[in-house]
């Protein structure tokens, strides 16, 4: 048969996965241009004719020419039909399957962001997805947002190697992460006791642990319930788990937690904080944020009329929990407890620096604000503020999403900066600025994170304390907080 001319090549030509498995010592030596892209891939052109798909050798290669080969194999390949559905995993995780009755279909696992935006109209998260591709016919993915990674790491992890081993051609029993229009292999395969077993990267494991702490504590915007949380309910679940706290010391992160999310929660329906509710939950929240890092003697307290509480003598015993101790200690300047201030500045960094789910430029912000409330000198301040600067850029993250960082994180380093440089004008600028961020990272959500531009709000206090011009309404940021109106005495620990 007469091969190919160059133009029937490129009008038919797909850019093509296939198992390391398939290449003989002779088909390799044929296809010298062939490449291995991930454990267990291999990546090669094929010709799809009507009745048969034929692999391209370089000879075919040679008579159409590399690169023009690479731009009509993409091509193709994306105008390749398949179905798309989205589905869950363990009711959290968030699947999307593309299956169809071409021998092409999993391919597009090459060109993935590309074919994420053509069936959602959004292209891959910047961490990038969770992929499978167990036959020619189907591949399925996860895009990398939340703590929901976890869940779908196990779940296609089972899906891929059940797929795998079902139906006929089959590719990869493999888990794979598509990062930046590369694929790494998670799977680590024994072949002499045919186990399977996940091992990510260092790189993706920093950047699971950041996604689960970050979501379980409310911060990451994914698109949740868009209406309000329920006040009754976090005040009860709240009371209870400061209830608990006096059986199991260990369960007052959790009430610090639970009281945060109260706190912000209140704001929702009354967003300046003049109600007494309100208030009592933004105390409590001040209260089990200092006995968590600093211990101290037992205290009590209240949510709304119907939950008292008390909380017993804690020790110092702070957890390794770094965004936890920011939220106590900007709870702490938003209502002005200078001695928690003081208290919380002298939890040890080292214990601090033991969280491992965190990207460094937390840790330089945490010493800044030490070094700043514990009066040192200006120039020991600067230094570490810009440390942390410098380590919050884009290309210095591992841990947390660029998106958070840039638009929730980074905001309040980027007034305390005006601050400590007594510039007005500057951080009358800035302000409307991260609270603009602030809203537009969480767009319509529901979340009770979405009411309070916290950090932001801390320095915003500090400012007005100092006497910078800063207007008594802003967005995200309650007023009767902010002026002190609202501001009642809390008892000392």
């Amino acid at each position: 048969m007469k091969p190919e001319n160059a133009e029937e090549l490129l009008r038919d030509v797909h850019a093509r996965l296939l198992p390391v498995d398939a290449f003989t010592p002779e088909l390799a030596e044929a296809m010298r241009y062939a490449r291995v892209v991930a454990d267990g891939l291999v990546f090669a052109y094929a010709l799809d004719k009507p009745t048969t798909v034929r692999i391209l050798t370089d000879n075919d290669v040679e008579r159409a020419g590399l690169e023009n080969l690479g731009r009509a194999g993409y091509a193709n390949l994306m105008r390749v039909p398949v179905e798309h559905e989205e589905v869950s995993i363990g009711g959290r995780a968030r699947l999307h399957s593309l299956y169809g009755d071409s021998p092409f279909v999993a391919s597009k696992a090459l060109f993935l962001s590309e074919a994420a935006r053509q069936f959602t109209g959004e292209p891959l998260p910047d961490a990038g997805a969770l992929v499978v591709v167990p036959n020619r016919h189907l591949l399925a993915y996860h895009p990398i947002t939340d703590g929901s990674v976890v869940d779908a790491v196990n779940g296609l992890a089972s899906y891929a190697l059940g797929t795998y081993e079902d139906g006929p051609d089959a590719l990869s029993p493999r888990v794979y992460w598509w990062h930046r229009g590369g694929l790494t292999s998670l799977t680590v395969i024994d072949h002499d006791t045919r186990s399977f077993s996940l091992r990510p990267p260092p790189h993706l494991l920093g950047l699971m642990k950041g996604l689960v702490n970050l979501d379980r504590a409310g911060r990451l915007a994914t698109g949740g319930a868009t209406t309000p949380a329920d006040v009754t309910e976090l005040t009860r679940t709240t009371a209870e788990s400061i209830a608990r706290v006096a059986d199991s010391p260990a369960g007052l992160g959790e009430a610090f937690a639970s009281a945060v999310t109260l706190a912000h929660a209140h704001c929702a329906a009354d967003p300046g904080a003049a109600d007494v509710d309100t208030w009592d939950a933004w105390a409590t929240a001040v209260q089990l944020g200092s006995a968590l890092y600093t211990g101290g003697q037992p205290q009590e307290g209240c949510l709304g009329e119907d939950h008292a509480w008390r909380l017993p003598a804690t020790s110092a015993e702070p957890p390794a929990d770094a965004r936890a101790w920011l939220d106590a200690l900007y709870l702490a300047i938003v209502c002005r407890q200078k001695d928690r201030i003081g208290r919380l500045c002298q939890v040890p960094l080292e214990t601090l620096r033991q969280d491992d789910s965190v990207d460094e430029y937390v840790v330089h912000w945490m010493e800044t604000l030490q070094a700043y409330f514990s009066e040192r000198p200006m120039d020991d301040v600067v230094e570490k503020l810009l440390a942390t600067m410098e380590k919050s850029m884009p290309d210095a993250l591992t841990h947390a999403p660029k998106d958070f960082v840039n638009r929730v994180d980074y905001q309040p380093v980027a007034l305390f900066h005006r601050l400590i440089a007594r510039d007005h004008d500057a951080f009358a600028k800035a302000l409307p600025e991260a609270l603009a961020e602030h809203g537009g990272y969480w767009g319509e959500s529901g979340a009770p994170r979405a009411r309070v531009a916290l950090g932001p709000l801390a320095m915003a206090s500090i400012a007005y304390d100092y006497g910078f011009p800063v207007a008594a309404k802003h967005p995200y940021m309650p007023a009767y907080l902010l002026n002190r109106e609202r501001i009642e005495e809390i008892p000392s620990a």
